[in-house]
């Protein structure tokens, strides 16, 4: 099982695959004559089988092997910036627009109504639904969204305080391209940025993370340096969350334990119809294995190592769904100024010997059963977007005689097995995601690959939380590689153009900086003609960043969703693209 950065989960499953078609991301509406955007209601459309719900029941919901949840708030800092953490703040606070399987916006269950703007991408009318109210009674309205806004700022300035900055800076050209933010009426809010942008990027990857904060609870210091220090103190404090205005609301939090959130009354939407949600920690594979078998658990996931064994849950009556989300997965390298080995990784011809040595078909085929499909650039194949460029695939084969001879060319030796170059050794620390044996088995075999070209691998296991806070600080230098994890285009950005993750100074990067690709991924940012013009930019971007290895590519693993028998709805409203679930649509029968 490969945990992944940023929403969505893992596993795989022995039943007929089960592939989300996305039509392309980033076609939430379409352009009337006026330069407006029309806002058709769009809803999810798989079928959901007849099933005798009652009111009441409760959703035990395993989450990944050794996955805690630690973070609150729909604004997120680096280190905590992950999908499970996602999932359930989702359930909390209602999105500024909400996306289908198939990427096209849900208005109905969107904060915003509808989105327009003018011919020349530089202003937008966010127009809110007067129909959605907080816990405390109060309207959501546009000072809300300029509570947001104003964090949002603040909070991704450089200096700003612990546990800051804001993942998403940078991303939809947040904070820096915005000109203003404005309460044009009470449910109204204009943005005029400050250059031309792609309508459809900014919505998906600008407008997309002003997720409304309820500021009638939350804005409560003098100023906002003030503020945002007091709402990253809390943020890892599930019961701070006392005004929400999604379907559910907060009941308990224990770490390592369970977080339960419980149906909010005053939901103006779809409201839920079971008695709680357990979000439940798992401590290995083995025991969420053992857990959906005793049925204390009704809805987890299968970990491909365990292929083979799922007739002990089929024979229950459990459903067992492999799900692809449109993300990819790699390992990546510690190029932060100051690691030890960032020099190294710098040399374009030592991370495509690197790759050249990572057998990913192996990976997918022998590790993940075949419910994985090997990567070669920032877009997945599958699920097929209009998005993904064929010429992309498979650019570095697995090649190890040609890896190790190409370190060679450039003046490496072997010294006692180990590739050495004057004072420097490709000699490395290769720290994995633990809790599921996949994993494991992954990064052993990397390590045996590597080994065949000189490069030592030592193998260094670390729970997903700390994982991700170690790959997350430019200051921590106990790794150079790391692998199992992956981003998942859901936030900060969904047109997946590659800011925030392969840019200079990339929150969620790992120190890669060319400035080649950063005017690559500047260039699918800015409004053209016709449609045939941004593809063609955004494959410049899509080949020149496959090639260029800012991360080495790994493989896409599916997720395989367990579903008891008695609970129903779960995946189409599981979203498996975008690993964010609409949990009050899941019914528990008797």
């Amino acid at each position: 099982m490969v945990q992944r950065k940023k929403r969505v989960l893992t596993s795989a499953a022995a039943a007929a695959a089960i592939v989300l078609g996305i039509a392309g991301c980033g076609t939430t509406s379409a352009s009337n004559a006026s330069g407006t955007s029309s806002n058709q209601n769009t809803t999810n459309t798989a079928t959901t089988g007849a099933a005798s719900t009652a009111a009441g029941g409760v959703i035990e919901f395993a989450l990944p092997a050794g996955t805690n949840l630690t973070w609150f708030l729909p604004i997120f800092d680096a280190a905590n910036d992950s999908l499970y953490n996602s999932q359930l703040v989702d359930q909390l606070y209602i999105p500024m627009l909400q996306l289908n399987n198939d990427y096209s916006v849900n208005w109905n269950n969107s904060i915003a109504q509808k989105i327009t703007y003018n011919k020349q991408g530089t202003v937008y009318h966010i127009f809110i639904n007067p129909k959605w109210k907080w816990s405390n009674g109060q309207p959501v309205t546009s000072k809300d969204v300029l509570f947001t806004w104003n964090v949002i700022k603040a909070a991704s300035a450089k200096n700003a305080p612990a546990p800051w900055p804001f993942v998403g800076v940078g991303t939809g050209d947040i904070p820096d391209g915005i000109q203003s933010v404005e309460a044009t009426g009470k449910y109204e809010v204009t943005i005029t940025l400050k250059q031309p942008a792609n309508q459809q990027w900014f919505e998906y990857n600008g407008i997309m993370q002003l997720t409304p904060l309820p500021a009638s609870y939350m804005d409560v210091k003098s100023n906002i340096q003030d503020e945002i220090k007091y709402l990253g103190a809390n943020a890892t404090n599930l019961m701070f969350d006392k005004v929400v205005d999604g379907p559910f609301k907060p009941v308990s939090a224990k770490s390592s334990q369970d977080w339960v959130i419980a149906p909010n009354p005053s939901y103006a939407g779809h409201k839920s119809t079971v008695s709680k949600i357990v979000f439940q920690y798992e401590g290995s594979s083995a025991a969420e294995f053992a857990a959906l078998r005793s049925g204390q658990i009704n809805v987890g996931y299968l970990d491909q190592s365990q292929l083979g064994s799922e007739s002990a849950l089929t024979s229950l009556g459990d459903s067992i769904t492999p799900e692809y989300p449109f993300g990819i997965f790699w390992t990546e390298m510690n190029m932060y100024s100051g690691a030890p080995h960032a020099s190294v990784f710098d040399q374009l011809y030592v991370r495509q010997a690197l790759q050249m040595s990572i057998d990913n078909n192996t990976i997918a085929k022998s590790i993940y059963k075949g419910f994985a499909e090997p990567l070669s650039g920032p877009i997945p194949g599958t699920p097929r977007t209009q998005f993904y460029d064929p010429a992309e695939n498979n650019l570095y084969p697995y090649n190890p005689t040609k890896a190790k001879q190409l370190l060679e060319s450039h003046g490496w030796k072997l010294v006692n097995g180990v590739m050495t170059k004057g004072n420097q050794k490709l000699n490395l620390t290769l720290m994995y995601v633990t809790g599921n044996q996949s994993s494991l088995d992954a990064a052993e075999l990397m390590q045996q690959d590597w080994g065949q070209i000189g490069v030592k691998v030592s193998l260094k296991g670390e729970e997903f939380s700390t994982f991700l806070t170690k790959t997350s600080n430019p200051k921590d230098y106990t790794w150079d590689l790391a692998t199992g994890s992956g981003w998942v285009y859901n936030g900060p950005g969904f047109y997946p153009s590659g800011e925030g993750l392969f840019n200079t100074g990339a929150p969620s990067g790992t120190g890669f900086s060319d400035k080649e690709e950063d005017a690559l991924i500047n260039a699918t940012h800015v409004p053209y003609s016709t449609q045939q013009q941004t593809m063609q930019h955004f494959y410049q971007y899509e080949m020149y960043t496959a090639k260029q290895l800012p991360f080495l590519w790994g493989v896409n693993v599916a997720t395989l969703a367990v579903v008891a028998p008695n609970v129903h709805n779960v995946l189409p409203y599981y979203n498996g693209a975008t690993g964010v679930p609409e949990m009050q649509y899941w019914t528990v029968s008797k």
